[in-house]
């Protein structure tokens, strides 16, 4: 079942079809509800991912500044932060 190399060279040698070019965006799109919300989305989505992870790296900075190793629980460290990160963005997608 080997295919010969004219074979090959008559179909193109490849076995998909491409699709005809598309425009990114279509003046029909922009009168969407779907696009407007997907953006709005998008927004809060890293407001709040910006929020999280931020406030969790500023309060350990601030932590560190007084002092706080050695304590039992001194803040969040730098696991929790890994986790803060982490916890986000498994939310959020």
């Amino acid at each position: 079942m080997a295919i010969s190399q004219e074979e090959q060279h008559a179909g193109g040698g490849r076995d998909y079809a491409e699709p005809a070019p598309q425009p990114f965006l279509g003046s029909s799109e922009l009168r969407r509800w779907s696009l407007y919300r997907a953006a709005i989305a998008e927004f809060v989505a890293t407001l709040l991912f910006l929020y999280v992870t931020v406030a969790t790296v500023i309060g350990h900075k601030r932590r560190q500044d007084e002092g706080g190793d050695g304590e039992a629980c001194g803040g969040v460290g730098l696991l929790g932060v890994a986790w803060a990160f982490g916890g986000t963005i498994f939310l959020l997608v």
